[in-house]
């Protein structure tokens, strides 16, 4: 979905860290319990990558069809909170937000800027270690979010999947579920995806371009 504000695609990401580490071996609660200054470092790098990047057409279009009562579930895999800068009122982040950070013992929160700091790395309340906001290899995705997605697939009438191969679960599990349930199913990607077979309508492109060619 970000490709198109300038932010590399998870898989893009993690070739672009400039160590010979894997991104799912920084992005761990191991990193973050055993090696937490190469841990900052690469999280620090995450978060300056955010920095001067702006919503684009589609994540505009789809904070208006929320706020017009088109869209009623707007779920991510996205950690870069584009979909809130946007304007949507409300979000299902599955794996969490680089904007935010909180503290691994006392779970006080912070804005993510301030881990760019040394004093950001510890909690001001009681010393613990600060991590950002995202689900770790090694943690289960918020319950919150898990359950408002499962809801939702399970009573909408169209599912729309945007920017993804739909191999990752469970995120892949919802267009299922909703087409189990007797939804239509729209799938927009560049290239191929695991749920191809099921879609009732297969588009490939640019999701801003592609959003910003329906009419209003």
């Amino acid at each position: 979905m970000s490709t198109e504000s300038g932010l590399p695609d998870f898989r893009s990401a993690g070739g672009l860290w400039k160590q010979s580490r894997r991104f799912e071996e920084l992005a761990s609660i191991s990193a973050l319990t055993h090696d937490f200054p190469e841990f900052v470092e690469f999280y620090r790098w995450r978060i300056r990558m955010l920095q001067g990047v702006e919503p684009h057409a589609g994540h505009r279009r789809i904070a208006e069809w929320q706020r017009e009562g088109r869209v009623h579930a707007l779920i991510t895999q996205n950690v870069d909170g584009l979909h809130t800068l946007a304007g949507s009122p409300e979000v299902a982040e599955l794996h969490g937000s680089l904007r935010r950070i909180r503290c691994q013992r006392c779970e006080a929160e912070a804005d993510s800027e301030r881990f760019l700091s040394d004093e950001g790395t510890h909690c001001e309340r009681c010393g613990g270690k600060m991590r950002p906001g995202v689900v770790l290899f090694g943690e289960t995705l918020p319950a919150d979010a898990l359950r408002k997605a499962q809801e939702a697939s399970e009573r909408t009438e169209l599912f729309i999947a945007l920017g993804s191969s739909l191999q990752v679960s469970p995120a892949n599990y919802f267009p299922q579920i909703a087409k189990a349930k007797g939804a239509r199913l729209v799938i927009l990607n560049q290239g191929p995806t695991a749920l191809d077979a099921l879609a009732d309508l297969r588009l490939d492109g640019m999701i801003g371009e592609s959003l910003e060619r329906l009419p209003r």
